[in-house]
């Protein structure tokens, strides 16, 4: 059996050892008042630098940005301070990191806010429950956004990119996903607008491509991916709908105008093989659309991962939980080790337990 996860990777400004990619994933570990992350991120990611590329956990753009509990930002000068620690780490280990950059949108609550509601591009309740700093909480109705909070959403996230690189990162995401901000512009089930931003597919997707624009003056495109979920359904009051498939083809192919360092897709991260409108297999929709790097996520082992990129259907695999309990996941590949089981219970709670203290194999095994 052939091993391309295994194999380095050269294409555009992607220069990685192999094609592992870690996903990015909320540890809920920046327990600290100004969302800083430290020395507890450092070791976490530098203990996984053997990925061809890391990327972080989503970081809020703004205090607005936040949805969960003890999620790091990258928009205070005290974060840019803490995240340099991690580049160090990462890059001293020989690996790549970018970092993830995030706005949640209705996904949040109040309680984060000093009472003022989240904003959304229009104010449809999302139905969910986050884990505010009092516990679970059922969410609000979000205040529909009027176009200047659209324009300050695109300058958080052009100065989270500039932060970013002062913080040494090699590139950044753009959470473009899940249900979150910009996910709940692109579809319809959540973008209710009549202006310019909302309608059809062009209006829906046009937050996402003016901020490609804009962050040109600080940031090459070529150390810019995005992230996009197109069959989310039942995600976070995300739902597929007749235009959504559209939209999302739409988005991908105008992306091929932008010289990105990759586009990451999810698979769908729930059953959709009954759900009309939807599209059960998202690589083989997209790999002949996009012309750029494609990631492809969720649920892939080091078997199906190796086909996927042997198909012609992905450059690069994302893995998310098996890095958990597996800092050493790219060796376990290597050697055909048996993969360490994580704790579900210590995914997003604080200190080192479940974060830090998963052991790699020694060698001689």
């Amino acid at each position: 059996m052939s091993k391309p996860l295994l194999e380095p990777f050269h294409a555009g400004s992607l220069d990685l050892k192999n094609r592992v990619v870690m996903a990015p994933m909320t540890r809920s570990r920046a327990d600290n008042a100004g969302n800083v992350p430290g020395d507890l991120q450092a070791t976490y990611y530098a203990q996984r630098a053997s990925a061809g590329l890391i990327i972080t956990e989503g970081s809020q753009v703004s205090p607005l940005g936040v949805g969960y509990i003890n999620t790091p930002g990258i928009y205070s000068p005290e974060q840019v301070e803490g995240w340099k620690k991690t580049t160090q780490a990462v890059h001293e280990k020989g690996g790549k990191i970018f970092i993830q950059i995030w706005h949640v949108g209705a996904i949040s609550h109040p309680d984060f806010h000093q009472g003022a509601l989240p904003i959304s591009p229009s104010g449809v309740n999302p139905e969910q429950k986050v884990f505010t700093p009092e516990g679970f909480k059922e969410t609000v109705a979000p205040r529909e956004m009027t176009l200047e909070d659209i324009q300050q959403v695109k300058r958080e996230f052009v100065q989270a990119a500039k932060n970013a690189v002062e913080a040494g990162f090699d590139g950044i995401e753009i959470h473009s996903s899940n249900g979150y901000l910009f996910h709940q512009f692109f579809n319809p089930y959540t973008n209710h607008r009549t202006d310019q931003y909302g309608g059809s597919a062009e209006n829906r997707a046009r937050i996402l491509f003016e901020l490609l624009e804009e962050l040109k003056a600080v940031i090459p495109l070529d150390r810019v991916g995005v992230r996009l979920n197109p069959s989310a359904h039942g995600l976070l009051g995300s739902f597929v709908v007749e235009d959504t498939i559209p939209t999302f083809d739409y988005i991908v192919e105008q992306l091929n105008e932008f010289p990105l360092a990759y586009l990451h897709l999810s698979e769908p991260f729930t059953d959709v093989s009954g759900v009309e409108f939807a599209v059960t297999e998202i690589a083989k929709r997209y790999r002949p659309k996009y012309r750029g790097n494609l990631i492809i996520n969720r649920g892939f082992s080091f078997e199906s991962g190796n086909q996927v990129i042997e198909d012609g259907l992905a450059d690069l695999v994302a893995f998310g939980v098996p890095f958990i309990a597996n800092p050493d996941l790219v060796h376990r590949f290597e050697t055909g080790a048996e993969l360490a089981a994580p704790d579900k219970n210590t995914f997003y709670t604080p200190g080192e337990k479940g974060y830090i203290d998963y052991p790699a194999l020694q060698p001689t095994e």
